[in-house]
């Protein structure tokens, strides 16, 4: 075994033995060569990497606009009844967006947040205390959450599940720490349809924006070579930290399986994501500087303006075509004894 994988294995262990990891953004080459045979070390050290600025890139915020879209998907998926909810947990947290973004909006209570990644969970309670509020954070894999049974009301995630190696064993586990009666909220997952067609938008946004930059009356609009690596290195390790894209009736198996009751699920962004993933990337390939807040209000009312589109679009295109699927769920009074290794339940 290499010292790299011993590294990693040392990573897991600590995991789920709850014990307190540090962020580490500058990742050694080692470490970087065993994550491309572990997602899970990728998903830490891609993660811990981006955690300063991930906010920025994604144009996370808690404001109005970020407040009503994470209200907005989660009554789309599981409606407004029974807000707030007492206590609620966040798997895959990042920097806290869909968690803290709930809580403002008056969806939660009180909220707990876990991550693969020490710098996620650490920018996410940060972001919390600039809101005037703290939330719980541990490290954590959301295989083996270091969580009592029957712990909490609601447990969320964005854009993680697809994140996870083994997601049935992630619901057992969600279901594990949810009270009777409690429910699971996923938004913003890749559909496999979706995602291949966003994919291959961005990539050909990149070229263009790449190599049109070279010209001599562009060159004010080209970034610095050693940035742009640096962020195909990032787009490269993206294949291994993302590990699924999903059709929504099978992501319904993984939780029914698992033993949830009234799962369902509903998909949404068509053509704003035929929008919304070119503007991210052109975003990424030139300097941050040259975009002022005309751009930023143009990509955020595009945005809206398709999402309106969509909603519409979504009564006669084929539900897996949309690039997003949202999932929900309820844990019954009695959940069947999950399938594979032992939880971490009885971790305090």
């Amino acid at each position: 075994m290499t010292a790299a994988a011993e590294s990693a294995d040392q990573s897991t262990d600590e995991l789920t033995s709850g014990s307190v990891l540090k962020p580490n953004p500058h990742a050694s080459e080692a470490e970087i060569e065993a994550a491309w045979s572990d997602p899970k070390l990728a998903n830490i050290l891609y993660h811990d990497w981006e955690a300063g600025t991930y906010d920025e890139k994604w144009s996370i915020s808690f404001d109005e606009r970020c407040i009503d879209y994470a209200r907005d998907r989660f009554t789309h998926i599981a409606g407004d009844q029974g807000w707030p909810y007492e206590s609620a947990l966040e798997l895959g947290c990042g920097t806290g967006f869909f968690l803290l973004n709930l809580k403002l909006a008056g969806v939660i209570d009180a909220g707990h947040v876990t991550d693969l990644s020490p710098g996620m969970v650490e920018v996410a309670q940060r972001n919390a205390r600039s809101l005037g509020f703290e939330v719980e954070g541990r490290v954590a894999d959301a295989e083996r959450l270091p969580y009592a049974d029957d712990t909490f009301d609601l447990v969320v995630g964005h854009a993680v599940l697809h994140h996870i190696p083994d997601v049935e064993l992630a619901f057992s586990e969600i279901l594990r720490v949810l009270k009777p009666g409690g429910r699971f909220v996923f938004a913003g997952e890749p559909t496999k349809w979706g995602d291949k067609i966003a994919r291959r938008l961005s990539r050909a946004t990149w070229w263009a924006a790449t190599h049109a930059t070279r010209l001599p009356i562009l060159s004010s609009w080209r970034r610095p070579q050693e940035e742009l690596d640096e962020s195909s290195r990032a787009a490269a390790l993206e294949a291994v930290v993302d590990v699924h894209t999903f059709v929504p009736d099978e992501l319904a198996a993984y939780a029914l399986r698992a033993g949830a009751a009234s799962v369902r699920t509903r998909t949404d962004e068509l053509t704003a994501a035929w929008f919304g993933w070119p503007v991210r990337t052109f975003e990424c390939a030139v300097p941050r500087e040259k975009l002022g807040f005309r751009w930023a209000n143009f990509a955020m009312k595009g945005w809206q303006r398709l999402s309106s589109v969509d909603s519409v679009l979504a009564y006669v295109v084929p539900k897996g075509l949309f690039y997003n699927v949202e999932i929900t769920g309820v844990k019954p009074d009695r959940v069947p004894a999950a399938t594979g290794e032992a939880s971490a339940g009885d971790l305090p």
